[in-house]
């Protein structure tokens, strides 16, 4: 697979008077790529672009090896896509609504049918695939969208809001079923979400566009990252004499959540923490490199994008 699947350069898109896109610089590489950004973001037409549904009004790009707007059918060959509405036809059984993917991707109907059923059952859809879609439940109608979406073998996928509306249990198992189709699969998932928590769990890279621009991207490996080494303690105790002590040391400590506290010490200091624990008969429930939260950098992309615009 290229190193690059998506790249776009000045990308303006425009409906009516609202510009909805608004100079996009865009670089995607393979693995799993979050697409954060609020409601009216520009989220939805940006995938609308990348599918070749509709037209960039300037700006030029690449997809998967094809120019920007061109070939928009071949392209679609080679991509996996799940909306954020329902998309059934009604009257259609589970296993026959997967099975027309498959024939509309060009397989015969035997193979396509076999195929159906392979990837339903990677799916975890049992016996009811049998019944007709308009009387699934929202969970079982994501997975009927999901397995459409990689029946015939797509290189890239374009999840949108998937995990919308699933039960704890069922979004995890959903979120397996991405990563595993990366890991062992070697498949390429751009997902636009806004749960920021399977964004943490699932992607190696992170994209975050506020106002139709893009403020953000990055890996997770450097964007976890903290400009300068720090600690995470988390204390069982009470935290006031351990603070406090932190505090007379004169050492950086900041609460992130009750009871933990981010510490401006490398992991190599940390003896002394233990030290400054046991001295004030304080209780460390864990101690660990810290990390950037996501939250935070999601709100900061955001809030600076506002001042961008004042």
């Amino acid at each position: 697979m290229a190193s690059t699947l998506i790249s776009l350069d000045g990308v303006y898109k425009r409906f009516g008077r609202i510009e909805v896109l608004r100079g996009i610089d865009l670089v995607v590489s393979p693995g799993v790529t979050g697409l954060l950004g609020p409601n009216g973001a520009g989220k939805s037409s940006l995938i609308k672009l990348l599918l070749g549904l509709i037209r960039a009004d300037s700006g030029s790009g690449n997809v998967m090896g094809f120019p920007l707007g061109k070939q928009g059918r071949s392209l679609r060959q080679k991509i996996g896509y799940v909306p954020e509405e329902d998309c059934y036809i009604p009257g259609l059984t589970g296993v026959e609504a997967v099975q027309f993917a498959a024939a509309l991707s060009g397989l015969p109907d035997v193979e396509a049918l076999r195929r159906a059923h392979e990837i339903l059952d990677f799916c975890g859809m049992k016996q009811e695939r049998y019944r007709p879609i308009e009387t699934y439940s929202t969970g079982m109608r994501q997975k009927i969208k999901f397995a459409a979406a990689i029946v015939h073998d797509p290189e890239l996928l374009i999840l949108d809001e998937p995990t919308s509306g699933l039960d704890p249990e069922e979004r995890e198992q959903l979120l397996v079923r991405i990563r595993m189709l990366a890991d062992h699969h070697q498949k390429s998932v751009l997902i636009s979400t806004h749960i920021l928590p399977d964004v943490q769990q699932v992607c190696d890279h992170v994209v975050i566009l506020v106002k139709g621009k893009v403020r953000l991207q990055q890996s997770f490996t450097s964007l976890n990252r903290p400009a300068s080494p720090s600690l995470t303690v988390s204390l069982l105790s009470t935290p006031e004499p351990f603070v406090a002590a932190i505090k007379k040391a004169g050492i950086d400590i900041a609460e992130i959540v009750p009871g933990q506290f981010r510490i401006g010490l490398d992991h190599n200091q940390s003896e002394l923490l233990w030290n400054i624990a046991e001295g004030t008969g304080s209780i460390i429930q864990s101690l660990r490199p810290a990390k950037n939260s996501l939250e935070e950098i999601f709100i900061a992309a955001v809030q600076e994008s506002h001042r961008a615009d004042l």
